[in-house]
């Protein structure tokens, strides 16, 4: 990997000096490279071997604020030339942007930290195999209701990222990515139903076991036979811990730059208000190593920092590149390329505690659909999961819809369990909101 890194590192360096050379203003060089192996099994048997070696270089280059771009997977001299003599010639047809150009050289992270992030695996692919075998196994094996799966997958990924800029920022770091999944079928009567479960982290020795994955995906599988649908009527609802992170992902959606400076975002002017109760918090954590979503610095070489994107209710910050800094008259907030580890503040209780604070209600557990309009902050997603009776699961769920305003979902928010989901890098408890839209029969 030190060798890779020298080459990449080197590549990046050559098309800087090529843009240099050309007369550019300024200029700025991406480089990313993966290499790995995904594998499947189904019912005991190999189903695919996947080999992985991609990687790709993208350049930048700003003329009298004109933008041209161009890439290639070809890291040859003669490839990266021709590559930046292309985006040259891009910029002269392109339109003058008062606001383009590279990330302001103060916000740039001058000291990149080593996250601990790379932890390549050392096992063959007989070995991968196996640990898929055993997991599919296990879960076959576990419960007669299992009647058939749709395999079980292991991925084993490396990635190398290198990021350059005239400014005279150079670094990379590496990272690497392993998973195990599995995807079961279950049979009771004429009813079928179908589920999984899947442990994911930077370290492959930190995984969950085989026997923890195929225990879930059973479970998570068979627990939804007997489903069924239920009247239409307005109830509290429970986002489990799993499909909560996607809530707060359209938080993160709606206060980034790109949908503010379009006005397309439901939370426009919003910074400095309150948007939750005042008891609820996110913080962001971007250097915790081993973090599934940790960086040392973002796409644009800014710095990523430790704050707080809602105290007391009240938002603290948009989600800013450095172009949408400049459109909307405020500072990179080192977000290029996404969010670095949420976490939300969750309270005292635990989910069946949270269950007899609901009372009764919806306690959604899978989310279908793309029924999520940012610009107005509409929301109506397919939902599946368990109808709460007096606290208790009464009986699972299915084909109905949940409907809502992100807006209204967000300050209704009554209470958060203790429940995290440690495989997101979005990290949030199990979320009760106070009511919502079911449309059932």
């Amino acid at each position: 990997m030190i060798e890779q890194k020298k080459e990449l590192e080197y590549a990046v360096n050559e098309a800087l000096t090529i843009a240099k050379q050309l007369g550019v203003d300024q200029a700025e060089v991406a480089l990313g490279k993966t290499s790995g192996i995904s594998v499947n099994t189904r019912l005991g048997e190999v189903e695919n071997i996947e080999f992985n070696n991609d990687g790709g270089m993208g350049i930048s280059v700003y003329i009298n604020q004109c933008k041209g771009s161009a890439s290639t997977a070809d890291l040859s001299l003669q490839a990266i030339e021709s590559t930046v003599k292309a985006a040259v010639d891009i910029a002269k047809y392109t339109c003058k942007d008062i606001f383009s150009g590279l990330l302001d050289e103060r916000c740039l992270e001058k000291n990149p930290l080593d996250l601990d992030l790379y932890h390549p695996s050392k096992q063959s692919t007989e070995a991968l195999l196996a640990l898929a075998k055993e997991c599919e196994n296990i879960a076959l094996e576990s419960d007669k209701r299992i009647v058939n799966s749709d395999g079980a997958q292991v991925n084993s990924h490396s990635n190398m990222t290198v990021y350059g800029n005239t400014h005279g920022f150079l670094h990379s770091y590496a990272s690497s990515r392993h998973s195990l999944s599995c995807i079961l079928i279950a049979q009771q009567g004429a009813q079928m139903q179908r589920d999984h479960s899947y442990t994911s982290g930077r370290d492959m020795a930190e995984l969950f076991s085989p026997q923890w994955v195929a225990d879930d995906a059973v479970k998570r599988t068979v627990q939804r036979l007997g489903a069924t649908k239920i009247k239409t009527q307005q109830a509290p609802v429970i986002f489990s811990a799993e499909v909560a992170s996607g809530l707060f992902g359209h938080l993160a959606g709606a206060i980034s730059g790109t949908n503010l400076y379009k006005k397309s975002s439901f939370l426009l002017d919003s910074l400095d208000k309150q948007i939750f109760p005042d008891w609820f918090e996110i913080s962001e954590k971007p250097h915790l190593r081993k973090g599934i979503a940790s960086a040392p610095f973002d796409q644009e070489g800014g710095k990523t920092i430790t704050r707080n994107i809602v105290e007391n209710g009240v938002l603290q910050t948009y989600l800013l590149t450095g172009y949408a800094a400049r459109k909307l008259n405020m500072q990179s907030t080192g977000h290029a390329g996404g969010i670095h580890n949420w976490f939300v503040k969750t309270g005292c209780l635990d989910l069946p505690s949270l269950f007899k604070e609901m009372g009764s209600g919806l306690f959604v557990t899978e989310l279908m659909g793309q029924g999520v309009n940012l610009v107005t902050g509409d929301y109506s997603r397919g939902a599946a999961g368990f109808w709460i009776e007096n606290g208790v699961i009464a009986y699972p769920v299915h084909e109905i819809t949940i409907a809502g305003n992100l807006k209204e979902m967000f300050m209704n928010i009554e209470a958060i369990a203790n429940d995290i989901d440690p495989r997101s890098s979005l990290k949030t408890g199990s979320v009760l909101i106070k009511q919502m839209k079911i449309a059932g029969e």
